[in-house]
């Protein structure tokens, strides 16, 4: 996965932290915990506050 694989990331993390509310969620959390997703392999440098956005929002919607 890459970063760019939003509904994947979120998808996965929906499954793992299944008692976790991303709406409260900091960024700094949420980056080491999609870097740390079995599938996840991409640079590190390519995050930022966008895509953790996208990421968070798309955890909210899955969880919905």
């Amino acid at each position: 996965m890459k970063w760019t694989d939003i509904h994947q990331i979120a998808i996965c993390l929906a499954d793992s932290k299944p008692d976790t509310d991303p709406r409260y969620v900091n960024f700094v959390d949420l980056r080491n915990w999609v870097m740390a997703l079995p599938d996840f392999n991409d640079d590190p440098k390519h995050s930022g506050e966008k895509i953790l956005e996208a990421i968070q929002a798309a955890w909210i919607e899955e969880n919905e």
